[in-house]
């Protein structure tokens, strides 16, 4: 699988900016449930841009159970209402993960596995601007909640890489949806993932990204 990354020209100063980002970008479902499908199965897609000094990022969660109860970057947001993004750049071994509960908190590291992993310092997560709303559907419909998080990652957290513009630049990555400790955990992704048990930390089913 292979993305091109759409390049913008202009710059966000401000947070309410990043729904005008996003609303000419084609949205991209989420919806490979590579280990057990739940009964009810949460409706994913997401939407991403960049503009050589930031990635942005737009995701769209319909799903019956919402959980949000970290908000100190780093917590275990993975066992919230959680969307993530692992990305590689090149050809590197070593990558990120970015993952955000519904609250915009942010569970970020670098490393070449799930137990190798460097955290990214709190006050680096703070340059990555949110914006999230969450929303309850009608009485009786199915699912329940929906929620949306706007992300501009800057480049400056991508701090074990030196990048000066993103444009030219290729990397490997995968977009995920889970939520551990929902009544009915579930483990979406974008590209497949080939293992006997849910783990997102597996490089070797990354996707190909291409930042134009």
């Amino acid at each position: 699988m292979q993305l091109e990354i759409p390049k913008l020209n202009f710059t966000v100063h401000h947070t309410r900016e990043l729904k005008t980002v996003f609303e000419a970008l084609p949205h991209i479902p989420l919806a490979c449930f590579s280990w057990d499908t739940p009964s009810s199965k949460p409706e994913v897609g997401f939407k991403i841009a960049h503009n050589n000094e930031s990635v942005f990022l737009h995701y769209q969660v319909r799903e019956e159970q919402i959980l949000a109860r970290y908000n100190q970057h780093n917590d275990p947001v993975y066992t919230d209402s959680c969307v993530e993004f692992f990305i590689a750049f090149n050809d590197e071994a070593n990558y990120y993960n970015f993952e955000f509960n519904s609250l915009g908190t942010c569970l970020a590291a670098w490393g070449p596995d799930r137990n190798q992993r460097t955290p990214i310092a709190p006050d680096l997560l703070n340059q990555i601007q949110t914006r999230t709303t969450i929303s309850r559907l009608n009485q009786g419909q199915s699912p329940r909640f929906e929620w949306q998080i706007c992300i501009q990652l800057p480049v400056s957290t991508f701090i074990h890489n030196k990048i000066s513009e993103l444009s030219g630049s290729s990397a490997r990555a995968n977009f995920y949806k889970c939520g551990d400790d929902l009544s009915e955990p579930h483990f979406v992704s974008w590209k497949k993932i080939e293992t006997s048990t849910p783990d997102f930390h597996q490089p070797a089913f990354f996707g190909q990204l291409s930042f134009l």
